[in-house]
């Protein structure tokens, strides 16, 4: 029962994952996220429901298109099992509770995140707006109006600290250091796990993000490379480690 039910937080996760790719993808870009419907990106041929099984029709149709049999990227079916895999260990951490509805409703938002800056730069006002909301709403029900109180001013201080951060990037760099969505984004992480966690979190992102953005500046010429994606994953590892600044204080003095 219990294998069964991670299995199907897993199956849930990956039709989510194959939506959080679309939204990602086309809402910076300000395009429906209804229309046009999922098509190859080659010939324009849209899919149908049995091509739109997520990680299934992938290997059904051996990673091509049916029609004009144009390779398919495999990071499609790749995110869709790693949001199966985060929604599944979200349950396995948390169980049936608000704490793993929050965890769920918290990393939709990052996988969106992590698409939607990779892709073009950019991370939706709309989309920390929304999932904002959802985050105090769910924190309401768990702890009531002071707790949400409480989180709204972490936010607050995460939001600060993040744009002191930057304009002395900008200053030591002579040019932009970070984007204003970065900011932004650290606000909900100052809403989600406290102040303290959330700068704890910039540095987890820059620990990760250092070797993979010199192997990337390497295979490329642009410059820039988004440091979202790196905030997420940071983030998602302190939700599923259940890290609070405790056990990271343990960890330095070891």
């Amino acid at each position: 029962m219990y294998f069964s039910i991670i299995l199907l937080f897993f199956i849930v996760g990956t039709i989510f994952g194959s939506f959080y790719n679309v939204v990602g993808y086309r809402l910076p870009k300000g395009e429906s996220l209804l229309y046009p419907s999922s098509h190859c990106t080659k010939c324009n041929h849209k899919l149908g429901p049995l091509e739109l099984i997520p990680i299934l029709s992938y290997l059904f149709l051996g990673g091509k298109c049916k029609k004009c049999k144009d390779k398919i990227s495999c990071f499609y079916p790749l995110f869709e099992f790693f949001s199966g895999l985060l929604f599944a260990l979200s349950f396995i951490v948390y169980g049936f509770s608000l704490d793993c509805l929050l965890s769920i409703v918290f990393i939709s938002m990052l996988l969106i995140i992590i698409i939607s800056d990779y892709q073009t730069m950019i991370i939706p006002d709309s989309i920390l707006i929304v999932f904002s909301a959802m985050i105090i709403i769910i924190k309401f029900f768990m702890s009531g109006i002071e707790f949400v109180g409480i989180s709204l001013l972490h936010s607050l201080g995460s939001f600060i600290f993040m744009l002191l951060l930057k304009l002395f990037g900008d200053f030591l760099f002579k040019k932009e250091s970070m984007g204003g969505g970065d900011i932004k984004l650290l606000a909900v992480f100052g809403l989600m796990f406290g102040f303290p966690m959330s700068i704890v979190s910039v540095f987890i992102a820059a620990i990760i993000g250092l070797p993979v953005s010199l192997i990337m500046l390497k295979k490329q010429t642009t410059h820039e490379i988004p440091f979202g994606p790196f905030l997420a994953i940071s983030a998602i590892l302190i939700v599923l480690l259940k890290l609070d600044i405790n056990t990271i204080i343990n960890l330095l003095t070891i």
